[in-house]
């Protein structure tokens, strides 16, 4: 078996492209190692390639205090609650638009679009929330969010590539629009589901600026609203942190708790992403080609 030769090019490609993942993949395990080395290896810098004197005390204070907990709960309810409103209203919002024989059609899509490019600002925002009845409740939360525009457009060009033959056969055989969306169209549209769940779920799970807009109770925050105070004001969560790492004395410093944040934050969505992301790259394929 021959070997092929590499020509410069080839060289400096898979130079740059080994530059590249050492570019990504580097901050994440720094997160990692500076979250289970000694809080006094991190103050004087002695942590770069490896951790030093392991501990995890960093995640110990972390999963002791209930405000970290109980956010860490509400991400997960915010992002499992709102993936399903929004996969719900998107396909919803799509079907009807991908079906060329729809009254109406190009006047309701333009509306739609429309709102991509013109946005009323937050004040009117807030003041629709607000009469709704929606602020301090989860619904400030899901129900602003309840459809991406973009992500709708790709959905509605997937199903547009459905081929008609099979709407023709089923509303022959006595289907309604109903059953076909629900039977053979989202059968047939896992690929794009997939990528519209992976966009949605790492926008919830990732988003803080609603909750920190619509929320008061601390009660209701989200993981990302106590990871901003600790990371960007250098404040533990709550008391119970800060006596837990004054505790552990030198062994857990506020940057290891503010790492071991980090990693958890990120951890479910770098876990889920290689499930998804054979469907996450067809959907996104296929649902531009007309884009």
């Amino acid at each position: 078996m021959r070997l092929r030769n590499f020509s410069v090019f080839d060289t400096i490609n898979i130079a740059f492209m080994l530059a590249m993942i050492f570019i990504t993949l580097y901050p994440l395990y720094y997160m990692g190692i500076i979250s289970i080395s000694s809080g006094s290896s991190v103050s004087s810098g002695e942590v770069f390639w490896r951790p030093i004197e392991i501990n995890f005390k960093a995640y110990n204070v972390i999963f002791n205090d209930p405000a970290i907990v109980r956010s860490y709960g509400n991400t997960i309810f915010y992002t499992a609650a709102g993936v399903l409103i929004n996969l719900a209203m998107t396909a919803l919002c799509a079907y009807p638009l991908s079906r060329k024989h729809m009254y109406g059609r190009s006047v309701l899509a333009l509306f739609v679009v429309f709102t991509m490019f013109f946005d009323g600002g937050l004040i009117p925002r807030y003041m629709v929330v607000h009469a709704l009845g929606m602020v301090n409740t989860v619904w400030a939360i899901l129900i602003p969010t309840a459809i991406n525009v973009f992500n709708m457009i790709l959905m509605r060009t997937f199903f547009e590539d459905i081929p008609e033959a099979l709407h023709e056969s089923a509303i022959m055989d006595g289907a309604g629009e109903f059953r076909v969306f629900t039977k053979i169209v989202l059968p047939l549209s896992l690929p794009v589901m997939a990528t519209m769940f992976l966009f949605y779920a790492v926008a919830h799970w990732n988003s803080f600026f609603p909750a920190l807009i619509y929320l008061n109770e601390k009660s209701l925050y989200p993981m990302q609203i106590i990871l901003r105070n600790i990371v960007i004001s250098g404040d533990m969560a709550t008391q119970s942190a800060q006596l837990g790492a004054a505790e552990a004395g030198m062994a857990v410093m506020t940057e290891n708790i503010k790492y071991a944040c980090v990693f958890v934050a990120i951890l479910p969505v770098l876990v889920i992403y290689p499930f998804v992301q054979k469907y996450f790259v067809q959907g996104a394929m296929l649902g531009s080609v007309k884009g």
